[in-house]
């Protein structure tokens, strides 16, 4: 009885999993890449939750990773928010990805305090979309408070982030990083997915624009019927995670174009 009692609660709580199978019942997005899908619990990015892009060197790929996913977010009218990138957005660059110029958001912060409160807030807002930030440096707790935002209002947040980050825990439901894989591609290491135990790793290789599917190896386009509730839907309820404003802090600005006052990077 007992036993049965615990089935029930694992089949029905998508947040659960058995650790000896691979957790599908979880939300996702596909990413686009069918090698990709594949390798992910639930055969995607997962919904309401914080993913990490890891990256021993900027332009290993990170916007044509996630450029299906956030097309996909533009054409159902989500917005997708741009949290300090390191680089100033092209738009026609952008717009051959797919990304849909009108329902993209840049933000510029001052420092990292002010960073770190407008990607938690960017989350907090309306329903469905995506978040993408590149933080240098955040603490746990902090990571932890995304992640709950991200669940309760059910969007997607992406964390570009440096080598260094493997050093610390991270709260985030998928983490994986990005290494150059010579003549097979980008080779994909998924260090940490909620739901499995971390697969093999995927090789991509990126067309000139990641829009294009039929030109790129291992690039799957998203299915006619994806559910648009998916980008509009809200996660089950969880604890609300505190707003406080960075100026409350008593932080200063360090300057225009960046947070450490340099001008930001024109490269995309």
């Amino acid at each position: 009885m007992q036993n049965k009692a615990l089935n029930n609660l694992i089949e029905t709580t998508p947040q659960l999993w058995k650790g000896r199978r691979v957790n599908h019942r979880q939300q996702t997005l596909s990413t686009g890449y069918a090698r990709l899908d594949a390798r992910l619990p639930g055969g995607g990015w997962p919904l309401g939750a914080v993913s990490e892009v890891i990256v021993r060197q900027p332009g290993l790929g990170e916007l044509s990773l996630l450029s299906p996913v956030l097309s996909r977010i533009g054409e159902a009218g989500q917005w997708v928010v741009l949290v300090d990138p390191p680089w100033l957005p092209y738009p026609p660059a952008l717009q051959a990805r797919g990304i849909h110029l009108g329902r993209l958001l840049v933000v510029r912060s001052r420092n990292e305090q002010e960073s770190l409160w407008a990607c938690e807030q960017a989350l907090a807002s309306g329903r469905g979309g995506a978040l993408m930030a590149w933080p240098e440096r955040i603490p746990f707790s902090r990571l932890r408070r995304l992640q709950l935002a991200a669940q309760e209002h059910a969007k997607l947040a992406f964390l570009h982030r440096p080598e260094r980050a493997l050093e610390a825990p991270s709260p985030a439901a998928l983490r994986l990083k990005l290494e150059p894989g010579g003549n097979r591609g980008t080779r994909v290491d998924l260090l940490k997915c909620r739901g499995s135990h971390p697969p093999d790793p995927a090789w991509i290789r990126f067309s000139e624009y990641a829009n294009t599917p039929h030109h790129t190896s291992g690039h799957e386009p998203f299915a006619a019927n994806a559910p648009r509730s998916l980008l509009a839907g809200r996660a089950p309820a969880t604890p609300r995670a505190g707003s406080v404003h960075p100026r409350d802090a008593g932080t200063g600005d360090t300057g225009r174009g960046g947070r450490d006052g340099r001008a930001p990077r024109t490269d995309h």
